[in-house]
Formats: structure tokens, C-alpha cells, sequence
């Protein structure tokens, strides 16, 4: 099972960090990613392996949200089948 993780808002020192550290936490696995800063936005795209999370897949994803409301960033989670299904032609 995998999660597609998205980040953005302004530029800080110790996003990556911080975000990182709560799937740590939880036992999620950081599978890819890709980032990028445009002038001082960031912005962050995350593959997770989520077979092993230790948490239910919604406590998760709250935990997510109060660490990007806590660095004034939007934190998205979205459990891989439901991004596949939305982006299904």
C-alpha cells in the first residue's frame, strides 16, 4: 500500500525534516520524491510505502496536517488507490 504525499508553501529551513520525521515516527517508508523551490515557494511531491504504518491510514494523514499547519504549509495525503482512480481516463 502506498500514499502519495504533496507539500506547499512558503520556503522554510527543515521542511523535508520535519515531514520526514513524522512518517518515521509512524513507520512509513519514503519510497520518492521530488521538490522543488519556485522563487520562495516549496513545493514537494512523496511516494510512501504505508504497509508497515503504525497508525491508522487517517491518524496518519492528521498528523501530516497539524505538522504543516505548524510550519503554516498545506499537507496533503491521498491513499494511492484513490490518486490512481482520479487520474483513471
Amino acid at each position: 500500500m502506498r500514499a502519495v504525499i504533496t507539500v506547499t508553501g512558503k520556503d522554510t529551513v527543515g521542511i523535508l525534516a520535519k515531514v520526514t520525521a513524522v512518517c518515521a515516527e509512524v513507520n512509513v517508508n519514503i519510497l520518492d520524491m521530488s521538490q522543488t523551490i519556485m522563487q520562495d515557494l516549496f513545493v514537494m511531491t512523496m511516494l510512501a510505502d504505508i504497509s508497515n504504518c503504525r497508525t491508522p491510514f487517517a491518524e496518519f494523514a492528521d498528523k501530516l496536517k497539524k505538522c504543516g499547519k505548524e510550519m503554516a504549509m498545506e499537507i496533503h495525503v491521498m491513499h494511492e488507490d484513490i490518486f490512481n482512480s482520479m487520474h483513471r481516463i
